[in-house]
C-alpha cells in the first residue's frame, strides 16, 4: 500500500458538512436521542448472538447428527456470524453500540469469535477505510491482490476478463483468511507503519493478543468439536461452510457500497492533495442500496445507509434510516452527488456489471 498519506482540501465554500452536521445535532436534541445505540439495537445483538452460536452448542451436543444437517446448520452459523460482525462488532468497534465505553469495547471484541483482532480491524476499516475512502493504494478494501480488480489504477492481467463470473466464488474466502492468514500479515504490515487507531499500543501486547487469541479460536471452532468425537473430516468442512458463508455475505455487502459505477476513486494531485473535504470526498465515492428494504435494513446492520454511516460512523446504525433524508437534501441543496440504488438486486448487478468493466484491457475502455 501506499505510504504517502493524501490530505484532503479544507476549503468547503459550500458549507456542506457543518450544515448537515448541525442539522443532524439538531434531530438528537430535538428528539431527546442518543446517537448510540437503544434497546432495539440491544435485542438485535441478542438474537445474532443465538443465530450464531446455538447452531455451534447442537452440533456439540447432538450425537450421531446427520452430517446434512451439520452442515446446514454450519450455514446458519454463518449467517449468525455476518449478523454479529455487521451489528454488534461494528458498532462496538465505531464507539457507537453504547454511550458506555467498557460496553464498546466488549462488543467490539466480539471480533475475536468471528475469527478476526480488534487492533488491525480498527486499524483497517476506522482509520484506512474511514479516511481514505475508495483511494487506489490507500483503502485496502480495494486491494484484492492480483486476483480481482477493483479500480482502474490496478494492474490489469488477462484473466480479468473474468473476474465478474469467479469473484464471487473468492468473496466467501473473506472471513477463512481472517482466521488463518490476514491478521498475522495485517499486524506486522500496521507496526511496521506505526498505524494505530487511538494511541499506539505496546507491540509485545498486540502481538500476544493476536496469539492467544488465535489458539482460543481454533481450539473452540475445530479442536473442541474433533475432542468430544466429531471426525475432523466433519469439523474441516462444517468450519470451511461456515467461514464461506459469512464471507460471502459481508463481502457482498461490503462491495456494493463502494465498487459500482456511480461511485468514484478520486487520486491525490502530484503534491498529495485531494480535491474536495472528506465529507464530500465520501459523497463521491460511497452508495446506498435498498434503504426501504426493512429487512436488508435490520441484517445488515443499517450497512446499506453507507452514505450515511462514511459520514457519521460514530452514531448507531439505527438512527441511519431517520437521518438519511436529512443528508440527502443536504446534499441536493449543496448540488453534490448521493448515491442511491433502489433495491439490493439493482445494487448487485452493478456491482458485477462494474467488475466487468474494470476487468476489460485498459485501452479497451472508453
Amino acid at each position: 500500500m501506499n505510504t504517502n498519506i493524501p490530505t484532503f482540501s479544507k476549503q468547503d465554500s459550500l458549507k456542506f458538512f457543518r450544515t448537515l452536521n448541525s442539522r443532524v445535532n439538531a434531530y438528537f436534541k430535538e428528539n431527546n436521542l442518543q446517537k448510540t445505540g437503544n434497546w432495539k439495537l440491544h435485542v438485535k445483538a441478542a438474537i445474532m448472538f443465538i443465530l450464531f452460536l446455538t447452531p455451534y452448542f447442537l452440533i456439540l451436543t447432538i450425537e450421531d447428527m446427520p452430517f446434512w444437517v451439520m452442515l446446514l446448520l454450519s450455514v446458519v452459523i454463518g449467517i449468525g456470524m455476518a449478523g454479529v460482525g455487521m451489528n454488534v462488532m461494528h458498532d462496538g468497534n465505531h464507539g457507537s453500540y453504547s454511550n458506555k465505553s467498557w460496553l464498546n469495547k466488549f462488543m467490539g471484541g466480539s471480533i475475536y469469535i468471528l475469527a478476526g483482532n480488534v487492533h488491525n480491524w480498527q486499524v483497517q476499516h476506522n482509520v484506512l477505510h474511514h479516511t481514505y475512502t475508495n483511494i487506489h493504494g490507500h483503502d485496502e478494501d480495494l486491494d484484492a491482490g492480483r486476483i480481482i480488480r477493483f479500480t482502474q489504477e490496478a494492474p490489469w492481467y488477462k484473466f480479468h476478463k473474468f473476474q465478474h463470473y469467479y469473484s464471487v466464488f473468492l468473496y466467501g474466502l473473506l472471513t477463512f483468511n481472517w482466521a488463518l492468514t490476514t491478521d498475522w500479515k495485517q499486524m506486522k504490515a500496521y507496526l511496521k507503519r506505526k498505524l494505530s487507531y487511538g494511541e499506539p499500543q505496546n507491540p509485545a501486547k498486540l502481538w500476544t493478543v493476536l496469539v492467544i487469541t488465535k489458539i482460543i479460536y481454533i481450539s473452540l471452532w475445530l479442536v473442541l468439536p474433533m475432542v468430544i468425537g466429531i471426525a475432523w473430516w466433519k469439523v474441516v468442512i462444517g468450519f470451511f461452510v461456515m467461514h464461506y458463508t459469512a464471507g460471502l455475505i459481508l463481502s457482498i455487502v461490503f462491495q456494493l457500497a463502494h465498487v459500482v459505477d456511480e461511485t468514484t476513486n478520486p487520486s491525490p494531485n502530484e503534491l498529495g492533495e485531494m480535491e474536495n473535504t472528506w465529507a464530500i470526498h465520501q459523497l463521491y465515492t460511497t452508495a446506498n442500496f435498498a434503504p426501504k428494504n426493512a429487512i436488508v435494513n435490520w441484517f445488515t446492520g443499517g450497512l446499506n445507509h453507507q452514505v450515511e454511516h462514511h459520514l457519521f460512523p460514530h452514531i448507531s446504525h439505527v438512527h441511519y434510516g431517520k437521518i438519511a433524508e436529512i443528508v440527502k437534501q443536504t446534499a441536493k441543496e449543496c448540488n453534490l452527488p448521493y448515491h442511491e440504488f433502489q433495491t439490493m438486486t439493482g445494487a448487485v448487478v452493478a456491482h458485477f456489471k462494474h467488475l466487468k468493466e474494470l476487468g476489460q484491457k485498459p485501452m479497451m475502455v472508453a
